[in-house]
């Protein structure tokens, strides 16, 4: 029997065929040099790799390596692995004599079912299509031909702003125990950034699951507690609750410790047993079945060259504040918040990321391939494949539109309606020059006007540009932004 080599994000059950399957863990500690990872990502990885090693026991060979190439030098018997969830790892691997590849496992729909349904469609790729396909072939939250409720997406129904108190009324998440292995791990980080290897963000507590038993745990009581209140406010963003009513389940599934098709099971049957609401579980269902699927099948779909798209010739730097998470030196009520919780969790869900984050980079023009880099690095769930195309394609806009329809760009209006941030702000978010102007409706009409002309006509932007073309102040709003440059607002 081939012995089975697990990569540290293939860590569940269903990565194995047989429980006496005999297998192959390494610990690379060049990974870990390549990159300045958030702490506690390194911590969570390793955590998760040796405890997987003492859960299987004598059945797994475990090796502390400095490369990948000098583990397998110490294995004498055929190795197998499924197929890695990198390119460079993909390659590394098809290099290596007495390797077999074995096809993906820890998403849902395979990739010869995503070729085939991709290859049968003309124009771009959307998720939209993908996700009802998905829904189709899966049998999920389906009757008969129809989706249950009559409609494909319920998101309409999903972009509640945050409570007026401050608060939402949702048991917190069970948080998982450190025990001796986190000990460990943790005394052998404090020993490598002795010895040179950095990592950036605060130590702390571990925070989410390491092992398939917090994780189910987790999925559970997600289900039962959590699941009913996250549809409504899953877009919200509240300065004093982070987590709100998400599963914090992400990097379960990175680190291949669930099985998604299990917690869409277990969603599904917590709306046809349970009395989930039906708009909470279809938003639940569609990130896991359908952007999360959707997104990898993308990495592999295009070329390798989509990772470094720049269409919209975005060429700043991502300034020293923002890469060592320097919150502290930030004003801006949202900006600063969202940054300390990359810093303090190395976590901070898709809104943040994505309208905080994400939209000030894009504004400001800073390189998309090290803002994957960054994505990729400072979050515990951040990998190659997830994030470049959450950053490239729908947060950057940085390929015009191969899988979104618009860029997600916004001005101040936005964080306010969805968030508590502009009330104590000393920006205010109507206003776009002068001292308190805000410096994303600020950022917002700059961004528009430097790329007026690489947005294409078709990208949902008209009525946004002819409001650009009546602003008499445009060219003093792009001169202040100038001013501000690559500074912390």
């Amino acid at each position: 029997m081939s012995r089975r080599w697990l990569f540290a994000d293939q860590l569940g059950p269903h990565f194995l065929d047989d429980r006496r399957q005999p297998v192959l863990l390494i610990e690379s500690k060049a990974v870990f040099r390549r990159r300045v990872y958030h702490r506690q990502k390194a911590h969570l990885i390793l955590s998760a790799l040796r405890h997987r090693a003492a859960e299987l026991g004598a059945q797994a060979t475990y090796l502390r390596t400095e490369t990948y190439a000098e583990g397998l030098r110490k294995v004498r018997e055929p190795v197998e692995v499924c197929h890695p969830t990198s390119r460079r790892a993909l390659e590394f691997v098809r290099r290596r004599d007495g390797v077999t590849v074995l096809p993906p496992r820890g998403f849902v729909t395979s990739l010869d079912d995503f070729a085939e349904w991709a290859g049968g469609r003309r124009g771009a790729l959307r998720m939209e299509a993908f996700y009802r396909f998905a829904r189709e072939h899966h049998r999920v939250l389906v009757d008969g031909d129809e989706p249950v409720g009559g409609r494909w997406s319920l998101d309409v129904e999903n972009r509640e702003p945050p409570p007026k108190d401050g608060r939402l009324a949702v048991p917190a998440a069970p948080v998982p125990k450190e025990d001796d292995i986190d000990a460990e791990v943790r005394a052998d980080l404090d020993r490598w950034e002795r010895e040179g290897i950095r990592f950036v963000g605060r130590d702390g507590p571990r925070r989410f699951p390491a092992t398939t038993k917090e994780a189910q745990a987790r999925l559970r009581h997600f289900l039962r507690h959590r699941l009913p209140a996250f549809g409504p406010y899953e877009d919200a963003m509240l300065s004093t609750d982070p987590w709100l009513a998400h599963s914090m389940l992400s990097s379960s599934f990175n680190l291949g410790l669930l099985d998604p098709l299990d917690a869409i099971r277990g969603a599904e049957k917590a709306y046809r047993s349970q009395g989930a609401p039906l708009a909470s579980v279809e938003g639940f269902v569609r990130q896991v079945l359908g952007w999360r699927d959707f997104v990898w099948h993308l990495y592999w779909h295009f070329d390798a060259g989509w990772r470094r798209s720049n269409a919209l010739a975005a060429r700043r730097p991502v300034p020293g504040w923002f890469q060592e998470l320097d919150a502290d030196a930030v004003q801006a009520h949202c900006l600063s918040d969202v940054l300390a919780g990359v810093r303090d969790h190395g976590w901070v869900h898709h809104i943040p990321r994505l309208m905080v984050l994400g939209n000030y980079a894009l504004q400001r023009g800073w390189r998309p391939a090290e803002l994957v880099e960054w994505f990729h690095t400072r979050f515990v769930d951040g990998y190659e494949w997830v994030m470049t195309a959450n950053v490239v394609g729908m947060s950057q806009y940085a390929d015009l539109g191969r899988m979104t329809t618009k860029p997600y760009v916004s001005g101040g209006a936005y964080v306010n309606r969805m968030s508590d941030y502009c009330g104590g702000c000393r920006y205010d978010p109507r206003k776009r020059l002068g001292a308190d102007a805000c410096p994303y409706t600020t950022g917002y009409w700059a961004f528009l006007d430097r790329n007026r002309d690489r947005i294409p006509a078709n990208a949902r932007m008209a009525r946004t540009m002819k409001q650009l073309d009546r602003l008499a102040d445009v060219d003093r709003v792009v001169a202040q932004e100038r001013r501000r440059g690559n500074d912390a607002p």
